[in-house]
């Protein structure tokens, strides 16, 4: 990180600490948090970024009397060690449970105290877990008021976008329908009334979208619904006239976002409240008061949103096709570029976001571009910046060899897009083709996977990792996070991981996760072949079965869904079985079917030559 930056970081850690002194606290804890839990933070939120310097989605700050540390997973060793150097924040790399780790840490440098932090954006959960770990040490949590207020500034303001509904034929089920299914799940458990704070499951359950959160379509909201009322807490001004209109008609009144916690608060002794205990902050936990009983469980939404009908699925197949498209128009003008015109992983960047641009439907990226060249491709988020980044071609020519990663998606209207692909640029050598293939085979391998319904999403993530397992390789990421429909690029419950499995991991028809297996060569390359796929049921594979009987169950299968060609350069096929050859000569052979008729010109030899079959 260049020096002056370096000293701003050390300007906010000294007006912080001032601040801290004044109010008696011993360190202050700043996570990649909001009120909502949310993965991308409005800018209002980002002060982990603000007093440390680190741009990664995924950390935790602790500033204490002297020292203060970034605690980050491997996926941001790297980054986080350029972007820290010189700022006198320390990093710790977490290789296993956070919360111990930030104990560990106060005890061993700072003896002795209070940590401050703000309970309104740290989850329930996590809280407890702290709480705890901290008492083992001597510590004690203030867990008020936001502490970060008084030492920031220039702090932004909450984001003020425009509510806008998602509408048909894209939204297929009306939000009556959705709302009677919610009550019905409340009915069942014996509530009254249903907290719903995370922003998607929101934005999903009311058919409403915004831009208050960047790559993902959300708006900052929470929701209060009883069995005959839904109250949305939100912004005001951000709900036009007409669309105000439109939810009254539903029974849903909107009230000032400001207002959401009082009205919590505000709840009366005989109600029975329900709430997602991973999907609400203790800020929000601690104003139910005392005389309402409490009903932990998971939203009903999130468990509904996993889930798409057939008609979601059929607009979701049509993004993939406008995606895929799209991507063959930009990768014909890359392979024609390289060694004809400047090409930077900035380029890449600009050039596909603008080729999916032109497609009908299309709305935002669904997460920043990541384009890395050689070893910037082994940094799992990686993201290149006009200040560093890789340049690929001259106009005079390739500036080197090697692989180019792309791991990039896109927001449309009928759907949500991620996909990752691997090129070679020259000729690959016979490491780089083995470290492919090996990865292809896990890709593979899941994707040509039957289970049976209901099996909890943990127990696949072995697939995609026994053929680099078998050579003594892995990845330090998931294998597959579930994806939303015109919404949040990551959603759960299902996580193909190595996450401890609960039940509401269950795998079942409609869902859409990601597979992606990786490995990674530090200061070489990195290679991750990234495909959605949509579970579809199968009918039992027990010979004669009949239904209803033990034996006959249900099976579940991937459809794959993501349309682009893998790069059959890189491919060892020695490597390959002759029917992994022809499950990857199906796959083409899908692609050109479904791509063809949308590209013409460059974009349709380019992607005639990509499918042909080996």
């Amino acid at each position: 990180m260049p020096a002056t930056s370096a000293a701003l970081v050390s300007a906010r850690l000294q007006a912080l600490r001032a601040h801290m002194a004044a109010q008696g606290w011993q360190a202050v804890l700043i996570p990649s948090s909001d009120p909502h839990l949310s993965e991308y933070l409005p800018a209002h939120w980002q002060g982990r970024e603000w007093f440390s310097g680190f741009t990664g989605s995924s950390g935790t700050l602790i500033v204490a009397s002297s020292k203060a540390a970034l605690f980050t997973d491997s996926r941001y060793w790297e980054q986080a060690e350029a972007e820290l150097a010189g700022t006198s924040v320390d990093l710790v790399k977490l290789d296993g449970p956070a919360t111990p780790a930030y104990a560990n840490w106060l005890r061993m440098q700072a003896g002795k105290g209070q940590l401050a932090v703000d309970g309104a954006v740290l989850g329930l959960a996590q809280t407890q877990q702290l709480i705890q770990a901290l008492a083992e040490v001597g510590w004690t949590l203030e867990a008020g008021n936001d502490p970060l207020n008084a030492a920031w500034a220039e702090r932004p303001p909450l984001p003020a976008g425009t509510v806008f509904e998602h509408e048909a034929p894209f939204a297929a089920t009306p939000r009556s329908d959705k709302l009677a299914a919610l009550r019905q799940a409340m009915q069942d458990k014996g509530a009254t009334h249903h907290w719903i704070a995370t922003l998607d499951d929101l934005a999903w359950l009311l058919n409403l979208r915004g831009a208050d959160v960047e790559y993902n379509p959300v708006f900052l909201g929470h929701a209060l619904v009883s069995q005959n009322h839904a109250t949305l807490f939100v912004g005001e001004g951000k709900v036009p006239a007409a669309l105000q209109q439109s939810l009254a008609r539903d029974g849903i009144q909107t009230q000032a976002y400001e207002l959401a916690l009082p009205t919590l608060g505000d709840l009366p002794a005989q109600a029975c409240l329900l709430v997602d205990p991973k999907r609400i902050t203790w800020g929000l936990r601690q104003a139910v008061p005392d005389t309402v009983k409490v009903i932990e469980a998971i939203n009903p939404t999130t468990l509904a949103k996993s889930r798409k009908t057939d008609a979601e699925a059929h607009f979701i197949r049509e993004a993939m096709a406008r995606d895929g498209a799209a991507m063959a128009e930009f990768y014909a003008w890359f392979e024609q570029a390289l060694g004809r015109e400047f090409v930077s992983e900035i380029t890449v960047d600009e050039k596909l976001t603008a080729a999916r641009a032109r497609q009908p439907d299309y709305v935002s990226l669904s997460f920043p571009t990541i384009a890395g060249f050689n070893a910037n491709g082994a940094l799992p988020h990686y993201r290149a910046t006009p200040q560093a980044h890789a340049v690929i071609s001259t106009p005079q020519g390739l500036t080197a060899q090697g692989l180019l990663l792309i791991d990039s998606g896109a927001q449309y209207l009928g759907g949500t897009t991620d996909i990752t692909r691997v090129w070679a640029i020259g000729e690959p050598t016979a490491e780089q083709k083995r470290d492919f293939t090996l990865v292809l085979k896990g890709t593979l391998g899941l994707s040509r996977t039957r289970f049976p319904r209901g099996t909890l999403a943990p127990m696949l993530d072995a697939i995609a990792r026994a053929p680099l397992w078998e050579q003594g390789l892995d990845f330090g990421h998931g294998t597959g996070h579930g994806v939303g429909y015109f919404l949040n690029v990551h959603e759960g419950p299902q996580s193909i991981s190595k996450a401890i499995p609960d039940t509401n991991m269950a795998m079942q028809p409609g869902m859409i996760t990601s597979i992606e297996p990786g490995l990674y060569r530090p200061g070489q390359w990195g290679i991750r072949i990234e495909n959605l796929v949509l579970n579809v049921p199968l009918p039992s594979t027990v010979p004669n079965a009949q239904p209803g009987t033990p034996e006959y169950g249900e099976y579940l299968a991937f459809e794959t869904l993501s349309l682009c060609p893998i790069d059959t350069r890189c491919i060892d096929r020695s490597l390959l079985r002759a029917d992994e050859i022809a499950w990857l000569n199906s796959y083409h052979a899908e692609v050109w079917r479904r791509v063809s008729p949308m590209v013409q010109g460059e974009a349709r030899a380019w992607l005639e030559r990509r499918t042909k079959a080996i």
